[in-house]
């Protein structure tokens, strides 16, 4: 398995203060699978994929990246090897660094070398060229933003790209774009992918399976074709399945505009 969580747990506060934020979390992506984790705000979901990323360094429980079991601190291959998108494309890119800054800095960290080349083929690859190279994030659109930073993501050439909501702060059509986009890379790159929503339309397009979550736990896991016929037994997905009525998780290009289930 690509990505394997045994009885992950993260909280916060001790004693009658304590909140686990996730709670024995199981679960195990094949590798070149894209898997997904929905529920609504403050189901848990994003706390999973940040304690994959090694970015909760008290979260108890196993985590196995490519057959490497994680410790409390990653190396920098381990760090190499998972990169990750954030919701917010502006917010996660610093406003004070050029694009060219933006992609060299991972290359200098890593001593990857020959800079120069990978910038340009990052940005070819994410469907940008080289007039966007020298702007700063400010200058760019949101859907331009997360671009960049996907191409930040894969500059280091990881095994496995974690999405946090990467189109939820983006227009509808841009959302299309962005998913068709990251749908591509997966088939040409080989990436497992874990990405987190709260938007069924959106994970069933990319995600092979996925697993619904509620108050920190996972409480079924299904695929995008059971979801579309209503076929789940726990309440909460049926719930979740009723206020997202409409999605179609059918295949190929995705264009979401004009859909209801996207707002």
């Amino acid at each position: 398995m690509s990505i394997l969580l045994e009885q992950v747990t993260v909280s916060y506060g001790r004693g009658a203060k304590r909140f686990d934020a996730a709670r024995n979390v199981t679960l195990s992506v094949a590798e070149g699978e894209a898997f997904g984790l929905v529920g609504e705000s403050g189901s848990g979901k994003s706390t999973v994929l940040r304690a994959v990323a090694g970015l909760i360094a008290h979260a108890e429980g196993r985590v196995v990246l490519a057959g490497e079991a994680m410790g409390k601190r990653r190396t920098t291959a381990q760090r190499k090897m998972v990169q990750m998108v954030f919701q917010d494309p502006y917010g996660s890119l610093h406003p004070n660094q050029t694009v060219d800054q933006t992609l060299s800095m991972p290359i200098a960290i890593h001593k990857l070398g020959d800079a120069d080349r990978r910038v340009s083929a990052a940005l070819e690859e994410v469907g940008l060229g080289p007039q966007h190279r020298f702007r700063y994030p400010h200058q760019l659109s949101g859907g331009q933003r997360q671009r960049i930073a996907i191409a930040r993501a894969l500059i280091l050439e990881p095994r496995i790209l974690l999405l946090d909501e990467p189109t939820s702060a983006l227009d509808v059509s841009v959302q299309a774009e962005i998913l068709n986009l990251l749908s591509r890379l997966r088939r040409e790159h080989g990436l497992t992918m874990l990405m987190v929503s709260h938007d069924l339309a959106v994970i069933a397009h990319l995600c092979d399976r996925i697993a619904v979550m509620n108050r920190g736990e996972i409480v079924e896991t299904t695929t995008a074709e059971a979801l579309a016929a209503g076929n789940v037994s726990n309440p909460y997905t049926q719930q979740l399945l009723r206020s997202n009525r409409g999605f179609d998780p059918s295949g190929g290009e995705l264009d979401l505009l004009g859909s209801d289930a996207i707002r």
